[in-house]
């Protein structure tokens, strides 16, 4: 578990306790101080996402994302690896919004799970 205060204040603390979907979604990436990217989001869930990334992100660095359609929604990062980054929304992702993003981009139809 994480020790750092901040990162018990996320949403997601990164521990997978919310069902991930593999998809393609488009979407731009915006670290904190930096230019937006486009990028691809891997998997989604209503806890945090995976997605590429062109830039090297760092544990902790706070970034947004946006799908088409949506506002920018405030993440923190929790890993990179070899272009990847795996990060954590700072306010979970209305189940709502979820189920009509995994409507528009996934080929199986995937409903939430009971945790």
């Amino acid at each position: 578990m994480p020790t750092d205060k901040n990162t018990y204040d996320l949403a997601a603390q990164e521990d997978r306790c919310a069902p991930r979907t593999k998809l393609t979604i488009p979407a731009t990436l915006r670290a904190s101080g930096g230019r937006a990217f486009q990028s691809v989001v891997h998997d989604l869930s209503i806890s945090g996402f995976s997605a590429a990334s062109i830039n090297r992100m760092h544990e902790g660095q706070v970034c947004w994302l946006t799908l088409p359609g949506l506002e920018a929604l405030q993440s923190e990062v929790v890993w990179w690896d070899n272009c990847i980054v795996g990060c954590a929304f700072s306010e979970l992702l209305s189940p709502i919004v979820h189920d009509n993003i995994l409507q528009r981009y996934s080929h199986i139809s995937a409903p939430r799970k009971a945790i």
